[in-house]
C-alpha cells in the first residue's frame, strides 16, 4: 500500500462566509482588527463573539457606537440530524440586530439561514454558509465589501417596495398581509 491509501479520509469543514460593509469603514478604519481573506478555525464547543471589547470578542469591530459584545454564533448540530447549523444571538442591549427581515432584541436568538444579511446601525454583514462534516471545529473567512451588501448582491432590501402607491406597511400594521387579486374578479 501506498502512503495515499493509507492515509486518514480528509473530512470538510464547515466555513462561514461574512462580508463586512460599512458606509464609512475607508475613514472610520473599525475593520482594521478583522483578518479578511484567512480562514481561521473556531473550535466547535466556543462561541464566535463579535463586538469592540477584545476581551471577550475575538472578532474586534473599531467603533465606540459597537457594543461591548455585539452578537454571538453558535456552532452546533441539529438532533437526530447530521446537519450542522449556526445560532446567532443578539447580546447587545442597545442596538436591535436584524438577520434578513427578522428583528431580534436582547438576548433574542434565531437559527441562521445559509445565506442571510446581518445589519446593525449601519452595519451590513452578508453571512453564508458552506457545509462540512467535521465536529471539532469551524472555519471564518471574512472578506470587506466597497459597496452595501443589500444592493451588491442583489437581494431582497429590508424596505418595503411600493408598486402601486399604496404602502404595503399599512396591510402589516393591521395584521393582516396583502392578497394577490385576479383582474378579472
Amino acid at each position: 500500500m501506498t502512503s495515499f491509501e493509507e492515509a486518514e479520509t480528509e473530512e470538510t469543514v464547515t466555513c462561514l462566509h461574512m462580508t463586512f460593509y460599512h458606509p464609512c469603514q475607508e475613514k472610520k478604519m473599525m475593520f482594521r482588527c478583522l483578518n479578511f481573506g484567512k480562514r481561521e478555525q473556531v473550535r466547535a464547543d466556543e462561541m464566535a463573539k463579535f463586538g469592540r471589547d477584545s476581551n471577550i470578542c475575538h472578532y474586534n469591530l473599531m467603533d465606540t457606537r459597537v457594543s461591548r459584545i455585539q452578537f454571538a454564533l453558535q456552532f452546533y448540530r441539529k438532533l437526530n440530524s447530521s446537519e450542522y447549523l449556526f445560532e446567532i444571538k443578539n447580546l447587545s442591549k442597545r442596538t436591535k440586530l436584524t438577520v434578513n427581515q427578522t428583528e431580534l432584541g436582547y438576548l433574542n436568538k434565531i437559527d441562521l439561514p445559509w445565506k442571510c444579511i446581518i445589519c446593525f446601525g449601519d452595519y451590513q454583514i452578508l453571512a453564508e454558509v458552506q457545509e462540512g462534516e467535521s465536529m471539532d471545529y469551524f472555519e471564518t473567512h471574512l472578506h470587506l465589501a466597497e459597496a452595501p451588501v443589500l444592493q451588491e448582491r442583489s437581494l431582497p432590501s429590508l424596505q418595503p417596495i411600493v408598486e402601486n402607491g399604496i404602502s404595503s406597511s399599512i396591510f402589516l400594521s393591521e395584521g393582516k398581509s396583502p392578497t394577490e387579486i385576479d383582474e378579472n374578479e
